[in-house]
């Protein structure tokens, strides 16, 4: 009976101090997957980019890229002009992505202009 009581004593309130919390541990490694994507999405993105060259069609690069961080579309005089933000590198160690951390592709009349660091992009 004092075996059990005491055994009550002492796991209740361990019990309602650990209620909500989830503890994983996987071989004593801690879990870095979700950086690693960002990290091989920027990587293979620079990849990409490299190659890119000028006059490519706004088509082939959403095709080639995929889906961009972020983008923006504008008209300039009679000039339709895209531009398109892709991670390439991390800056921030918070998990999200910001325009400092890409490169942009810009694109007037669905033909490709120029390319730079995305924080740099100016109207």
């Amino acid at each position: 009976m004092k075996k059990s009581l005491l055994a009550l004593l002492v796991a209740a309130p361990l019990a309602l101090t650990l209620s909500g919390c989830v503890i994983s541990v996987k071989d004593g490694e801690i879990d870095h997957s979700f950086m690693s994507d960002h990290e091989d999405r920027a990587y293979s993105n620079r990849k990409k980019i490299a190659k890119v060259q000028l006059g490519s069609s706004f088509a082939d690069m959403q095709e080639t890229l995929g889906v961009a961080d972020f983008s923006e579309t504008y008209t300039d005089g009679e000039q339709t002009v895209r531009v398109l933000y892709y991670r390439t590198q991390r800056k921030h160690k918070d998990g999200l992505t910001t325009k400092d951390e890409c490169t942009y592709l810009q694109f007037v009349d669905g033909s490709l202009v120029q390319t730079g660091n995305g924080d740099e992009y100016k109207r």
